[in-house]
């Protein structure tokens, strides 16, 4: 099976990338490789823009995955314009010219960060969306574009993803766990701005099952998908990184609260994933502390703006900013 994974050199993508081709699948990647490329060279990687992309190019392939685009909130409120270009249209176009070329299926790279602020509610796919921020709204519109593609000879199977944690060679540490951790190591404090509010949190090798599965999907199988290793209070993950960090690296690390509010808040169910797509979670907070704490000496380097995607952002040519990955 041949498979194009488009931004496959960024974070989900140096991890799912090796993974899809240990398992024997032909892979090609498209990326701008603004954080590099950390990819085994055994790898085809070409360096592209998805709105350059052609339908010719995507002749003879069996699946595309959209791992690409602005990441998070951040990049999204510095450009506007650009992260509803990179996260709504460029997901829709891809979709668009893979059907066109005979493509079975599309996968998008989605967010549960579509669901914004709920209270005390679990919410699964057909719940309400109440996100208010770019970001949110701009992964909601490029879902919602890739899945009107629908029909019985073309699959799209978006999954909405907790947020990502965990080791991966292109490395981030500007996700909750990964910005603990590293506050744990460096400065022995964990700064917890609002205990209360709720986040599901993915670990990163959940989040490759998550996309092997939705690969290896029955060919009629289509549309959204919840996957999360699990729902925790902000205050709880800091709890089980200060622990970890004690455990695993015999560092002891104080928690600050601050009590900030935040109008992001919510948790949700991925009964649909494991019922449909036979996606089930094996890892915890600490499995994902553990992680990092075996690899640290890979990023050791904590001021490397590299490991921080506002900040690579920031420092790269405007005219370049239009479709990072």
């Amino acid at each position: 099976m041949r498979i194009v994974v488009v931004g496959g050199s960024g974070y989900v993508g140096s991890s799912l990338v090796p993974r899809l081709a240990e398992r024997g699948y032909d892979i090609k990647v498209y990326d701008l490789q603004w954080f590099g490329n950390h990819l085994p060279n055994s790898i085809d990687v070409e360096r592209r823009d998805v709105l350059d992309l052609q339908e010719a190019e995507l002749k003879g392939v069996d699946t595309v995955i959209f791992v690409a685009g602005l990441s998070n909130d951040p990049m999204a409120e510095y450009s506007p314009s650009r992260n509803f270009i990179d996260n709504a249209s460029c997901p829709a176009y891809l979709a668009y010219i893979a059907k066109r070329a005979g493509v079975r299926r599309f996968i998008h790279g989605g967010s549960c960060s579509v669901y914004g602020y709920t209270v005390n509610e679990l919410y699964d796919e057909t719940s309400p969306i109440f996100c208010h921020y770019p970001y949110g709204i701009s992964k909601l519109q490029g879902e919602t574009g890739a899945m009107h593609f629908v029909d019985k000879n073309f699959s799209v199977i978006g999954l909405r993803k907790g947020t990502i944690s965990g080791f991966s060679p292109r490395m981030r540490l500007d996700l909750v766990v990964n910005t603990m951790f590293k506050c744990a190591v460096q400065d022995g404090v964990i700064t917890v701005n609002n205990p209360s509010i709720w986040r599901p949190i993915l670990a990163m090798r959940d989040a490759v099952d998550g996309y092997v599965r939705a690969v290896e999907a029955a060919p009629d199988i289509s549309g959204i998908f919840n996957i999360a290793s699990g729902n925790y209070t902000i205050g709880e993950v800091a709890d089980y990184v200060a622990e970890g960090v004690k455990e695993y690296m015999g560092v002891t690390a104080t928690i600050h609260v601050k009590h900030i509010p935040d109008l992001r808040n919510y948790k949700v169910s991925w009964e649909k994933a494991r019922n449909v797509l036979a996606f089930h979670p094996r890892y915890d907070v600490k499995h994902i502390v553990k992680e990092l704490a075996d690899n640290i000496d890979r990023f050791r380097d904590f001021d490397n703006s590299q490991y921080y995607n506002i900040e690579t952002f920031k420092n790269i040519s405007p005219g370049q900013q239009a479709r990072p990955q």
